[in-house]
């Protein structure tokens, strides 16, 4: 199979937000090229990216990330046979601890009602994984003794992954085996200037409240920020072939992701304020040799100018990438999305596109990698 990464490079302006904050309830940051940057975590763009990824891709073909694995095998064996729930839920947890999983009853207080077996941590595991899993419990009656069941059991889990476990991989950690190499990184975005968060200050009113009296009923302040980010991820088209094994899923899986990857954000204080947006500049690169994140183009931090961050964020990195090209004998095929405000620069890149097309020609190159053309 031909070697293939997508990496997708994105300039978004962010309006007064909070889109991703620390244990504080402050805005993320980071001290890059010496100066204080917004962040966006690379866990909270992956969430809103396997939102978005739902609304176009059926929801068996996806996976849950979940402690209730247990709850979740018991209702698919209950839905095979007419077992007790009680039997049901036994059969589960025998077929989880054969698959290599442990799962145990969580520990309340004594008044507490006891709550139903769970998994030590979050497992990521697709739906047909769980409903394959409820057959054998059911086959095997809970049973797991021969060897021959628990090697049933294991592949389960390992066979037929979910486009989104085998997007983004899976972590087990007292069971190894399971795990899920990703087949997609996601950097942490950064603002490409310097950012300094601010503060809110906010008052309400009790509606019940006589005109007479004054004064405000409740006081606070939220901490926010605005800022252009930076935002990049890779894709290895072959090694998501790998976890999928179906050439169909590859391309279907490369393009819903870029596409998702691009339109979704993260939700953190979006009623607040009304922070959604859509990026200004999208350069997609298809290499054959490996990725490269654009982030050095920023590590000055970008100056506005009179046409704003966007349009010398744009011609910095359309800079930073021409000379990356020149420096190294880089020789990849990209795609250019980008809106007038960024200039003509960022346009030299490659070839000019809207987001269907972009999308159509990831899902094509993908296609043709995925069969081996």
């Amino acid at each position: 199979m031909n070697n293939l990464y997508i990496d997708v490079h994105v300039l978004q302006t962010l309006p007064p937000n909070n889109i991703n904050r620390d244990e504080t309830g402050s805005p993320k940051s980071a001290i890059f090229g010496g100066a204080v940057r917004q962040r966006i975590s690379s866990q909270a763009f992956k969430r809103a990216v396997r939102t978005d990824m739902a609304k176009s891709i059926s929801g068996n073909r996806l996976g849950l990330r979940t402690k209730d694995l247990p709850v979740q095998v018991q209702q698919a064996v209950l839905e095979l046979t007419d077992a007790s729930p009680e039997t049901a839920m036994q059969w589960a947890l025998e077929a989880l601890k054969a698959a290599g999983l442990k799962p145990e009853r969580p520990k309340t207080k004594k008044s507490d009602e006891p709550k139903p077996e769970e998994t030590k941590y979050l497992v990521f595991v697709g739906q047909y994984q769980v409903k394959k899993l409820a057959r054998l419990a059911v086959e095997n009656q809970g049973t797991f003794t021969e060897k021959s069941a628990k090697t049933a059991a294991k592949a389960a889990l390992k066979q037929d992954q979910a486009i989104d476990v085998s997007l983004f991989g899976r972590m087990v950690a007292d069971a190894a085996d399971l795990n899920v190499d990703a087949a997609v990184q996601v950097a942490h975005s950064i603002s490409v200037h310097e950012n300094t968060p601010e503060f809110d200050y906010f008052t309400a009113v009790d509606d019940l409240r006589g005109e007479d009296e004054q004064g405000a009923d409740m006081i606070g302040t939220v901490e926010f920020t605005a800022s252009t980010v930076y935002r990049y991820a890779t894709l290895n088209v072959p090694a998501l072939m790998e976890n999928l094994g179906d050439a169909d899923a590859t391309s279907l899986a490369s393009a819903e992701f870029v596409r998702s990857f691009i339109r979704a954000m993260p939700t953190g204080k979006q009623n607040t304020f009304a922070n959604r947006t859509l990026p200004s500049v999208v350069v997609v690169s298809f290499s054959t040799s490996q990725p490269s994140n654009w982030v050095g183009a920023f590590e000055k931090p970008v100056l506005a100018g009179q046409n704003g961050y966007v349009y010398e964020a744009a011609t910095a990195m359309a800079k930073y990438a021409t000379d990356l090209d020149a420096a190294y004998g880089e020789s990849a095929t990209r795609l250019v999305l980008a809106l007038p405000v960024a200039g003509d620069s960022i346009a030299r890149l490659g070839e000019t596109v809207d987001l269907d097309a972009l999308v159509e020609r990831v899902r094509e190159v993908a296609a043709d990698v995925a069969a081996g053309r």
